[in-house]
């Protein structure tokens, strides 16, 4: 929005020409993110407590969490917010993959808040079932995929590219579409099945939301790519600017959800921003380095998936308790103590998904 009108008192000024460069754009996203999210922070929180929108702990829990019970959740509401506020002011509305991304975050939003409303409504740990969610998930994902894959301007884009080696591309066809699908829906449903602890989710993905920041601008520099050894694809750099915003929106977030938190981003934000993560990562290109960027949340996942298929196999459990932070809180790690090493190992797992970029 503001885009456009700095392009049009650039006619007169030449000083507005500088709102063209991503890097300040970016900058600014961030930075308008954060302030949104930190103004409007303890405003939502005293409407979701005024209207006793308090988390539900589910029984068979970590004991330890019978506290939280009443916490405000939905926070992840202001997350979005901030970023689309800050998108649509400082984002090129004319780019696609903005918009793109922008539809599959609000989406899945959606579906997240659908979730926590019902649980906060029948006061149960059960919102939407399963079937009811994935079916929305991937009637999102589906529509987007098969948006994308009609609209592709090069056979790249539609090429599964593989760490490390520069001339090896698979091409995925028409299977595109399918292969996206799982990459939005898994990362969205893995990172909210991260979201266990205060603070635990939020920071990992705005640090990979960093990183893929950079792969996009990269992507979208015909300079850059060249130099990389990496695709360019036309107009995918301005995603950095959603990376940006999702980076101040998070930590202005997290300046409320760190430990003891004052509100939980509940489904509506960690089934939105999972599936940001998933989108940019299709569009730029390097689904496998999200995999291994995002470590955090695949363990997280396949702990949930061993666990469940262990029990019904075996009648036994692989871990004390899934997902897998549950398992060290029930060994006596503090809350604290998971949450910073779990930050750790996701901040390594980032800069070594950075380093593929000259790795080639």
């Amino acid at each position: 929005m503001l885009l456009w009108l700095a392009a049009w008192f650039s006619r007169d000024y030449r000083f507005f020409h500088v709102f063209q460069y991503l890097t300040l754009r970016a900058i600014l996203a961030a930075l308008t993110a954060l302030v949104v999210s930190l103004v409007l922070g303890p405003s939502m929180i005293r409407r979701l407590s005024a209207h006793k929108m308090g988390q539900v702990i589910r029984k068979e829990g970590p004991l330890s969490h019978l506290s939280k019970a009443g916490t405000p959740t939905m926070g992840g509401t202001l997350i979005l917010i901030a970023i689309s506020v800050s998108t649509l002011l400082w984002g090129d509305l004319n780019n696609h993959y903005v918009l793109v991304v922008l539809f599959v975050m609000l989406g899945f939003g959606i579906i997240g808040w659908l979730d926590d409303y019902l649980k906060l409504k029948y006061k149960t740990s059960r919102g939407l079932s399963a079937f009811n969610k994935i079916f929305w998930q991937t009637v999102v994902a589906l529509s987007v995929t098969t948006y994308l894959y009609m609209t592709m301007q090069s056979p790249i884009e539609a090429n599964l590219l593989i760490p490390f080696f520069k001339n090896i591309a698979i091409p995925l066809g028409a299977f595109y579409i399918f292969w996206g699908y799982i990459v939005i829906v898994g990362t969205s449903n893995a990172v909210n099945l991260t979201d266990g602890l205060d603070g635990l989710a939020i920071l990992p993905v705005v640090m990979v939301g960093c990183a893929l920041g950079i792969f996009a601008y990269s992507t979208g520099n015909i300079q850059f790519s060249h130099y990389l050894l990496i695709p360019y694809i036309y107009g995918v750099g301005e995603l950095i600017v959603i990376c940006a915003a999702l980076t101040g929106a998070g930590l202005g977030f997290l300046w409320f959800n760190t430990y003891p938190a004052q509100v939980f981003m509940g489904d509506v934000g960690a089934l939105g921003l999972g599936a940001v993560l998933g989108t940019i990562a299709l569009l730029v290109r390097q689904e496998l380095i999200l995999v291994w960027m995002g470590g955090l949340f695949v363990i997280e996942a396949l702990s949930v998936i061993l666990q469940v298929a262990s029990y019904k196999l075996t009648g036994k459990r692989i871990f004390r308790m899934a997902p897998i932070h549950h398992h060290f809180e029930l060994k006596g790690w503090p809350e604290p103590r998971v949450i910073v090493r779990f930050w750790i190992i996701t901040f390594i797992l980032v800069l070594t998904g950075l380093a593929t970029l000259k790795l080639r």
